[in-house]
């Protein structure tokens, strides 16, 4: 069911859930990763060993099993060209009943930043949940210092609405999050 509506295509990449015989890909790129580019940069793993084929099935069929909870939707980013698999982008909800609330993240490998994926995934992802998944409400939950995601957040048309005070606990502290939201087109007169 997932890999049926959670598909889309942008100019220059396909959005779609991980399936197995990506491992190969995903493996590649995550291994080739740069060295962090700054704070909120994971930068190149250390350590590949534990990245096994076996352990990528279990992982992505974990993928699976919380979106047919609906609890979180994730999707590889891969390029039309080549295929080569460039990052994710996630929503996980939040409450639905009458809010159809979410939050989305999103992670470019950084070996390709500044070719504008991240702005084309993350602008057709939120199109996709909207018309897919039936949110109404996406936010992005973003550190008051991370400033390639506030540029990501308003180049993508999301508005700052606030600062959530001590709202997630990371570091050991209870940390402030900036929220940007986009609401879906509302379709009633």
């Amino acid at each position: 069911m997932q890999e049926s509506i959670l598909f889309t295509e942008t100019n220059r990449l396909i959005l779609r859930p991980f399936k197995k015989d990506d491992y190969s890909n995903w493996y590649t790129q995550f291994d080739q990763r740069l060295p962090s580019q700054y704070k909120y940069d994971d930068g190149r793993p250390t350590n590949m060993e534990t990245s096994t084929e076996a352990w990528f099935t279990k992982w992505i069929e974990g993928f699976e099993l919380m979106a047919n909870k609906d609890e979180t939707y994730i999707l590889g980013v891969f390029r039309k060209e080549d295929g080569v698999n460039v990052g994710k982008v996630e929503i996980t909800t939040i409450m639905r009943r009458e809010f159809q609330w979410a939050m989305m993240g999103y992670s470019i490998h950084n070996q390709f930043w500044k070719n504008g994926y991240a702005i084309e995934s993350v602008s057709a992802a939120t199109d996709l949940f909207f018309s897919k998944l039936n949110f109404h409400r996406i936010e992005l939950h973003i550190n008051m210092d991370n400033h390639p995601s506030i540029r990501l957040a308003e180049r993508t048309g999301f508005l700052f609405e606030c600062v959530r005070k001590e709202f997630s606990f990371e570091d050991h502290q209870w940390t402030d999050f900036l929220i940007y939201y986009k609401n879906q087109p509302s379709t009633s007169v």
